[in-house]
């Protein structure tokens, strides 16, 4: 196994950096899709579609054929709600990494770097609906370079970071079809303290719920 060093941010990583992430997030939306399918109000809603056109047109190929464009259609929106979220994700700071997150004091990017190619990504700056927390962000590995221990030292970076600081702990965010990084921040100490809506439409149609976790540190005394 390549040797993995965690590092931080330089310039040259950027367009590797962003790839990680966009390759990370698109890898979730055929588990959103099933996610949809899965909530009674969709399968309810594909059941009277179908009943309804069986029974008028009294052919099994208009209501499997309406189904199946419902369901293109549903996976398109799932995938148009990703990409949004990427899209805006790169506008609001991947776009700019060197001038949102690289603060001594309070911010920082780092990669996990294995045979000169960027293989994961995290990033911390100071939570917005609390200053006393770091908030975790960009967390990311390549698919090729997962069940290597990766996340979790990413995981303990930032926490490492937060605690020389003086933060009293670091807050991140989830979705629901994300339960893998789930599992692992659970691992890594942290609490979920809320679920709430993502605010796109069809998110809130469909229950695709966003979670937010807590690290509490125990700050080293002098």
């Amino acid at each position: 196994m390549a040797e993995v060093q965690i590092r931080r941010y330089r310039e040259e990583d950027h367009e590797e950096v962003k790839e990680v992430f966009t390759l990370g997030m698109s890898e979730h939306i055929p588990s959103a899709c099933m996610h949809v399918l899965k909530q009674p109000i969709v399968q309810m809603f594909l059941g009277c579609v179908f009943c309804a056109l069986l029974t008028s047109s009294m052919s099994i190929l208009l209501p499997v054929l309406a189904v199946t464009l419902l369901l293109a259609a549903g996976r398109q929106s799932v995938s148009y709600m990703f990409t949004k979220y990427i899209q805006t994700s790169l506008e609001q700071d991947l776009n700019h990494i060197q001038q949102t997150y690289l603060d001594p004091a309070k911010a920082c990017f780092w990669v996990a770097e294995s045979q000169g190619r960027v293989v994961g990504t995290v990033a911390c700056l100071p939570a917005e609906k609390d200053q006393n927390f770091l908030e975790l962000k960009r967390m990311s590995v390549k698919k090729t370079h997962r069940g290597q221990g990766i996340a979790k030292a990413l995981c303990r970076t930032v926490a490492d970071f937060a605690r020389e600081r003086g933060f009293r702990g670091v807050l991140l965010y989830t979705s629901v079809v994300q339960t893998d990084a789930q599992k692992l921040y659970e691992h890594m100490g942290y609490m979920k303290v809320s679920e709430f809506s993502a605010p796109e439409a069809i998110a809130k149609l469909t229950n695709f719920t966003l979670m937010e976790y807590q690290l509490i540190l125990e700050l080293h005394r002098s």
